[in-house]
């Protein structure tokens, strides 16, 4: 025996018009068992509906079709346990879960693959696994949710500097910057919803590229697996990966999302700034240095964000070139899509337990809040109101802050006098209209960042609205 034999596998998938045998490296290259055998629920219920679907038609017998759902029901048991071995040289979930079915049954196994082809098979699993994963992704926001609406809740009086430019700007709620990520996560919400709508189309019946010759019921199969419509092209039917796509990048705007949030619990968890602290259980101590307690679950999310942006790219990589219909290059699709489904899960899951737990910091947000010349925009505000053109009291507000820097004070030390320097419309109620809670409460328009503003939104999501 050569050298070269010696590397050969024996037994071919579909090798009758081959005359060598597989390379073993290629088979192992090839095979997609180590990571697709997560789809084996969505496979068995997929090739269980196929089956009453062929008995149905009279395509093939009743008792053949009871035999392969009792033993397909058999199989799943056994995957379940922990009691199936998987097999590279059966290259995929599919081959594996049909080639123990035909051990188990015999003959009646083999008549499951009339009238479909692993194509549109594969197309059907990943629409049904991914259609139930969007549920449950969709579950855990809603857990993220309504822990962000707790905590707004529970700290509506709280005051904290409003920042752009990462600059103290004008003061706010906290409940407000919290509601700002609320509705972040609820378009993210929206964007899976929506992406389930192009996820919930059921491809089988679409054959390998052409469809089929047998005369399958395509709209019995959808109504077994739940499908409210059937897709209309074969050939887009095995080659369409765009459900996929879209769900990547929804998901990626979701991670963006939770990375500009880590980004701030970590700023605010600083002993520069001291606005919250995260729970001993979400952070980690220094190898080295005793005083450390480092947020380690908020910047591994923001680090995570990148591998999703990756799978994204990934998969938009694999489908910009591929001639229709199906190429072998689309196996490609599955990693990244997985990988992303933990991620984002896993991140969610983790952030709401977090947001639950965090403690915050109202004396020194409040304390911030009045740093920075943050009332100064209030200033200019009360000088329109006088009778002032906006950018004239524009211009006498800068010249007070200049004044303010030079002499190292903060624009609520100024006295009456000295504000009445540069505008004469200025008078003792300057004073009030000033403070920090000022500030807040008198930005009661739609959207802003007044008690009764902020109040109403958290009601409003509470609604559902």
């Amino acid at each position: 025996m050569t050298i070269q034999e010696t590397n050969l596998s024996m037994d071919k998938l579909w090798g009758g018009r081959f005359t060598q045998p597989t390379d073993r490296f290629v088979e192992e290259f090839t095979a997609s068992i180590e990571f697709d055998k997560r789809l084996y629920r969505q496979d068995i219920r997929g090739s269980m509906a196929h089956a009453r679907m062929l008995g149905r038609q009279g395509i093939i017998p009743l008792e053949d079709v009871e035999a392969i759902v009792h033993g397909l029901q058999q199989v799943l048991e056994q995957i379940e346990r922990g009691e199936f071995d998987f097999s590279i040289s059966l290259e995929d979930i599919h081959m594996n879960i049909e080639a123990r079915l035909s051990a188990k049954i015999g003959e009646a196994g083999k008549r499951l693959h009339t009238g479909r082809s692993r194509n549109d098979q594969v197309a059907l699993d990943i629409r049904l696994y991914l259609r139930d994963e969007i549920v449950e992704i969709v579950t855990f926001l809603d857990l993220l949710l309504d822990a962000l609406l707790t905590k707004a809740e529970a700290n509506l009086d709280v005051i904290m500097p409003g920042f752009t430019h990462l600059q103290t700007a004008q003061p706010i709620l906290f409940s407000h910057h919290l509601m700002a990520y609320v509705e972040m996560f609820k378009r993210d919400r929206a964007r899976q919803e929506d992406c389930l709508k192009r996820v919930n189309v059921m491809p089988l019946g679409a054959g390998a590229l052409a469809g089929t010759t047998f005369p399958i019921d395509r709209e019995y199969v959808a109504e077994q697996l739940d499908f409210p419509a059937i897709s209309r092209n074969s050939l887009d039917s095995v080659s369409d990966r765009d459900f996929a796509l879209e769900f990547l990048a929804a998901s990626s705007i979701l991670m963006m999302h939770l990375s500009r949030f880590s980004e701030e619990l970590i700023l605010w968890s600083t002993s520069e700034f001291r606005f919250i602290e995260l729970s001993d259980s979400f952070c980690t101590g220094s190898s080295i240095m005793p005083q450390k307690k480092n947020p380690d679950v908020p910047e591994l999310v923001r680090g995570k964000t990148g591998r999703v942006y990756g799978n994204l790219m990934a998969l938009l990589t694999v489908m910009k070139s591929l001639p229709l219909a199906y190429n072998k290059d689309m196996q490609e699709d599955k990693e990244p899509l997985f990988d992303t489904i933990d991620t984002v899960k896993g991140s969610l899951k983790i952030f709401a337990d977090m947001i639950g737990e965090m403690r915050v910091n109202e004396v020194n947000m409040r304390r911030a809040a009045g740093l920075g010349f943050s009332t100064a925009t209030d200033v200019a505000d009360y000088l329109v109101r006088k009778g002032l053109p906006f950018r004239d009291a524009h211009e006498a507000v800068g010249n007070a802050v200049k004044y303010c820097i030079e002499n190292e004070m903060d624009v609520t030390e100024l006295s009456l006098a000295e504000w009445q320097l540069f505008s004469p419309y200025i008078a003792d109620d300057i004073f009030a209209a000033i403070t920090v809670e000022a500030s807040v409460n008198a930005r009661n328009v739609p959207g802003g960042t007044a008690r009764e503003r902020v109040w109403s939104e958290i009601e409003r999501c509470r609604e559902g609205k």
